[in-house]
């Protein structure tokens, strides 16, 4: 029934192509988004003190996969944490989860962002301007920022009256995907709207690998494919936007659907009979996970005289996530649910957010900025299996930020800001698990402590963030930044309360209800130069964190059956250190060499080891040459080998990967194709959910694009 929709979006689509072709051609669209998008990026990185990347609409589609944070991982200092080939979640010098915030539309994306199984629920079509803050960013976003900020912007609307929009068609050889989008876009005097649909299907991907280890058992892989890794992706959202003199609103909605499937070989027990070919590589049986993610969200803004700007951004956003496995129990008492007897685990969060902000720019070479935010989450559980309990959570924060312009060329910033916040756990009792351990033999003490798979904790956090930065603009094209930030993160309902076996990373997790907040300090600086086609930037950085929250081994065999170590959340002191760089420089008049690269250093000091998931250092060379109608590109990357790991962290071996890729502008349409892991090398991952698996990452794949936009101006 799926895969029906994409031909008829890809009809709808052709026909307002071929009506548009009458009108305007590509040529003329890209013109224009280049000469807008190169000015936002020379502002953002002259006004903000904190190093920033801008992934511009001509980056994000020259390097597009069908996934947002697989295109951005392309930016020095951005990292891709993948679950199989359809969906990853974003690490930014080293940091992810909870500590990376994604904001779109002015409102933070929520969801279930502290799993490593969970990606992140956005449209990858849909983006068309996204900017990286790497750093402190609590001042201005909040707790869960401390690590740095992905922005998701909208391209503002063109003047004339059009009609105007881009279909979009996407195939992908190493795991079959079918992908395909349209949107349309009406600018309509002082009322612009926006319409997307877009549609992905996708079978198991290929690895060059015939067999996988999980749990010291070695498990064959047929026809080279993980099994059950297919899923789909169904996406909608609709926007408008209203200007009228110094008044202005924007509205959205939107709704992003994704199931996939999880290898049955890294979850639960394993078992070689689930591994066997079942003849179908596009089918997403048991085990498998469905996320439907709707959000809300408007921002009314007002300018008062030429100084005094006001704005409010309020968003609803509802996470249903659910995770289907064949029933099981390790209890003889426990019987199937009368309803959904597959549901293990299922979690909805339901998410309100509103913040206000009001920026002055009356006095003379002084800017100040001030606001308020405000954040209720509710989330409830369900399912045969137990690992987060339901909670309430509640913060809010006021913040203050000045910015000074003594010279043309040099701008100092700081400000100060409030965070607090209140967490709410409701307690939960395992019967069956009572029942077990009593036919164990365990004593009275044991059972009642593990009874309670969940105490009941009301925590309450509050703290000061703050940061002073300086740009400063020397003779030409060079630039020096330099930021000095604190930042603080409260700690998440999984650190305080989960107590369960997560499968696939098959370990009881435990949190810790005594935890602190998370503190940091982070020293930024960076220069960036250019001069006759030459260009060079270095971003070196390091911070001290204190009570830094990871998942730790804790030495304690866990009594749930199947379960082994106790793996606990913990705090400890921590060192985060690293830098970017990036060179890039125009020979023979039509060539460009671009080399980028990027290391992090992780030290715990209490425990005098690496902190797990610490990405390896990484190098990237891109040769691209335009002929005519046509770019081509080529690549080699390098990564490193990551041998600086925690206890019961595997290391992981250094590659080198070969990518390759052409784009030729038709007449009315863009056709790109790419080549990725050329020479079908067998390399991992460090982050990948699938690495403890030892299961490698996908092998050579041929990736084939076809963009058609289209524009209608209204006569006069």
């Amino acid at each position: 029934m799926y895969i029906k929709s994409i031909p008829a979006t890809c009809m709808l689509s052709a026909v307002l192509c071929v009506h548009a072709q009458e009108k305007d051609s590509i040529r003329t669209v890209q013109l224009d988004s280049i000469t807008v998008h190169a000015s936002y990026a020379r502002s953002v990185a002259r006004q903000s003190t904190l190093q920033a990347e801008v992934a511009e609409a001509r980056f994000l589609s020259d390097h597009f996969t069908g996934n947002l944070v697989q295109t951005l991982q392309r930016l020095p200092g951005v990292r891709s944490m993948d679950v199989g080939a359809g969906f990853s979640k974003p690490v930014v010098r080293g940091m992810g989860f909870n500590r990376i915030s994604v904001v779109e539309n002015g409102i933070k994306q929520e969801g279930q962002q502290w799993g490593a199984d969970h990606g992140l629920e956005t449209d990858a079509f849909n983006a068309e301007r996204v900017v990286v803050r790497k750093g402190p960013a609590s001042l201005l976003y909040g707790s869960d920022a401390m690590g740095g900020v992905i922005e998701l912007l909208p391209l503002p609307p063109p003047r004339e009256n059009q009609t105007f929009g881009e279909a979009v068609w996407l195939t992908r050889s190493v795991n079959e995907t079918l992908g395909a989008s349209v949107a349309v876009t009406r600018k309509m005097n002082r009322w612009h709207a926006k319409v997307r649909y877009s549609e992905q299907h996708f079978g198991d991907y290929r690895v060059p690998a015939d067999t996988v280890v999980y749990l010291t058992q070695r498990q064959p892989l047929y026809g080279r494919k993980l099994k059950n890794t297919a899923g789909l992706e169904r996406d909608v959202s609709l926007s408008a936007g209203y200007r009228r003199g110094a008044y202005t609103s924007g509205y959205a909605v939107s709704s992003v659907y994704q199931k996939t499937g999880f290898f049955p070989g890294a979850h639960g027990i394993p078992d070689l009979s689930r591994l066997q070919d079942d003849g179908d590589s596009r089918n997403a049986g048991l085990p498998y996970s469905t996320v439907q993610h709707l959000k809300a969200t408007t921002r009314q803004q007002h300018v008062f005289g030429d100084a005094v700007t006001a704005s409010w951004d309020a968003g609803f956003q509802q996470n249903r996530r659910e995770e289907r496995s064949l029933f099981h129990t390790h209890y003889a008492t426990q019987t199937p649910p009368e309803q959904d007897p597959d549901k293990e685990l299922a979690f909805r969060l339901d998410t309100y957010s509103s913040a206000v902000k009001v920026r002055n720019s009356s006095a003379l070479n002084w800017e100040h900025a001030a606001g308020w935010d405000a954040q209720y989450q509710q989330n409830r559980i369900s399912g045969y299996g137990f690992l987060l309990p339901a909670y309430d959570r509640f913060a809010t924060g006021l913040f203050w930020l000045v910015t000074w312009r003594p010279l043309r060329n040099l701008t100092v910033s700081g400000g100060v800001r409030y965070d607090f916040g209140q967490i709410r756990v409701e307690a939960f009792a395992d019967p069956y698990l009572q029942a077990y351990l009593a036919g164990q033999g365990y004593g009275d003490d044991l059972i009642e402590a593990y009874y309670w798979r969940s105490y009941p904790v009301n925590r309450r956090f509050g703290d000061f963030s703050g940061s002073l930065g300086i740009v400063w603009e020397l003779h030409g094209e060079h630039v020096l930044k330099a930021n000095f930030g604190r930042s603080f993160r409260l700690p998440g309902a999984n650190e305080l309360a989960s107590n369960g076996v997560h499968h696939g990373t098959f370990r009881h997790e435990q949190g810790t209800p005594s935890l602190l907040s998370e503190h940091g300090w982070l020293l930024d600086m960076s220069y960036a130069g250019s001069v006759r086609g030459f260009s060079f930037s270095m971003s070196p950085f390091v911070g001290w964190f204190d009570h830094y929250i990871s998942l730790q081994p804790s030495g304690e065999w866990s009594v749930l059956p199947h379960a082994g170590q106790i793996y606990r959340y913990s705090a400890a002191n921590a060192v985060f250190a690293g830098a970017e760089m990036s060179v890039e420089a125009d020979f023979l008049r039509r060539f460009n060499y671009r080399l980028a690269g990027e290391y992090v250093y992780t030290y715990n000091r209490d425990e005098h080891v690496p902190l797990a998931f610490s990405p390896p250092a990484s190098l990237r060379h891109t040769l691209t040459a335009p002929v005519r109608k046509f770019r081509f590109h080529v690549e080699w990357q390098q990564l490193s080998a990551q041998h600086r790991v925690t206890r019961n962290e595997d290391p992981t071996p250094g590659a080198s990967l070969f990518h390759a890729g052409a784009a030729w502008e038709l007449p009315r349409a863009e056709l790109s194709l790419s080549m990725q892991n050329i020479g079908n090398s067998k390399y991992y991952n460090h982050l990948s959910f699938y690495r403890k698996v030892e299961i490698p990452e996908p092998g050579r794949n041929i990736q084939l694009t076809l963009r058609i936009p289209f524009r209608i101006l209204d006569r006069d």
